[in-house]
Formats: C-alpha cells, sequence, structure tokens
C-alpha cells in the first residue's frame, strides 16, 4: 500500500464546519463526535454565531467569505468532503463549492430532489423541519439549493415557537438540555405537520439539532427521516466504499 503525505492528521474523511456557540449538543447531532462509527474532523469557525441566519447582520457576503475561509482550512487539513453544523449553510453552497477542489454538502435540504423522486404519488409531499420557518418559507431559499416548489411539493414547519429547542440552540439562554423535553417539542410539531398534511411521505431535518429525534419521529409517524447524520454517513460511505470479500 501507498499513501500520499503532505497533510498534518490522516483518517478523518468527513470535515464539518461548526457554529461558535456552548449549547450542549446530545448524541446524534452533528457537533457530537459519537453521533458517527468512523471518524471526522470538526473546526469551529469563529465569528459564526448560533443565530447567524437570524440576527442583523444575517447571511451577508462577509460571513460567505469567512463560511468559504474555514472550508479551505479543513480540504488544507486532508478532509476529503466536507459539510456543515446548520443546514441554512445551503445559501453558501453553490458558492463555496466554486472555491473547493472536493465536495461540499451544506445542508440536509441537498437531498430533497433525491427524496422527491422517491415518493409515491399520493404521499409525494416532503415535510421540512428547520429550527425557523420564515426563512425557508420566505424569498427564493429553497429555488436556491435547488428545491422548486412548484414541481417538488413541501411542507415546511419550524421550532421556534419551541421554547426549550429555541431558548438551547438559537438564543442560548439555556446552557442544560433536557432530552425528553425537546423530544417532546419535536414530536409536537411532526404530528402536526403530519395532520395538516396527511400527503408528507418523508421528513428533510433541515437543522442539525433535530437528528437525535430522528428515531421517535420516524417511529411516531410511519414517515422515513432524512437528516444530517444520514447525509454524512451517505457521503462517508461513498468516499470510502465497503470493500466486498467472496
Amino acid at each position: 500500500m501507498k499513501m500520499n503525505g503532505g497533510y498534518p492528521i490522516y483518517g478523518n474523511n468527513v470535515g464539518i464546519l461548526m457554529l461558535e456557540l456552548g449549547s450542549p449538543l446530545l448524541p446524534g447531532n452533528v457537533g457530537n463526535a459519537k453521533s458517527y462509527n468512523f471518524p471526522v474532523r470538526h473546526k469551529v469557525m469563529k465569528g459564526m454565531p448560533a443565530d447567524w441566519w437570524c440576527d442583523e447582520q444575517g447571511p451577508d457576503e462577509e460571513r460567505c467569505k469567512l463560511f468559504i475561509k474555514y472550508a479551505k482550512e479543513l480540504e488544507a487539513e486532508g478532509v476529503k468532503a466536507i459539510t456543515t453544523g446548520c443546514g441554512y449553510f445551503a445559501v453558501y453552497q453553490e458558492a463555496a463549492a466554486k472555491e473547493l477542489s472536493i465536495p461540499l454538502f451544506a445542508s440536509p435540504l441537498l437531498m430533497a430532489p433525491m427524496v422527491s423522486r422517491m415518493l409515491p404519488k399520493e404521499k409525494s409531499r416532503i415535510g421540512i423541519l428547520c429550527s425557523g420557518q420564515t426563512h425557508l418559507s420566505e424569498g427564493d431559499f429553497l429555488e436556491r439549493v435547488g428545491v422548486d416548489r412548484n414541481v417538488i411539493p413541501v411542507a415546511i414547519d419550524g421550532m421556534e415557537i419551541a421554547p426549550e429547542f429555541h431558548a438551547l440552540y438559537v438564543t442560548e439562554e439555556k446552557t442544560v438540555a433536557d432530552y425528553d423535553l425537546i423530544e417532546a417539542e419535536v414530536l409536537e410539531v411532526a404530528s402536526r405537520m403530519v395532520e395538516k398534511y396527511p400527503d408528507i411521505g418523508a421528513f428533510i431535518f433541515e437543522c442539525s439539532d433535530l437528528p437525535p429525534f430522528s428515531h421517535a419521529v420516524a417511529r411516531a409517524t410511519g414517515r422515513p427521516v432524512f437528516d444530517f447524520i444520514r447525509m454524512i454517513e451517505l457521503v462517508n460511505s461513498a468516499i470510502a466504499p465497503r470493500k466486498f470479500e467472496d
């Protein structure tokens, strides 16, 4: 076996760009190393707060440049593909991908066209559960990440009205996570979505704080859930495919 040199660290196929935050990240969260059965490399983007997508500055050009800067650092450190700790970074997907020589998969929302083609006609709608509904529902955000609502039917709901979730992962007013309480909030929103839109055939969780509760939502609603962890596992398995023996 031969191996190319030139990197300070080896064995981390997937690099993950993280927000600068202090919230407790539960197992199943993108930022928790226990979420993976393979090594990943996390990098905190200094100056990118938890509420970057909804604060006064918002997702502007300055933050796009900061995002690209840290993505290039991960690439230089030897990772084979890059993802993020916030699905709203989908807004930088196109601009950042052009600046890199390795794959960038910034958000689970990129899976929407694939998921849509999987679904039966009577349940063709994708339920998108996110941290803030307004930011996906208004303007052309979804269209910019390849989700044409004239072609792909979606239902969007958010966790902004869930007090425990919002206080932990958006405003960071709380520093202790109550798993059972958050799970109940997530289940309430997901169940409400299915009740309102019974033609939802699958969920996509935009937010990296939601995968710890994917199992509970799939069990309660009977719908498959596509999230950050499932996306990362898929990409990692493509980078390092299983070798089959006779």
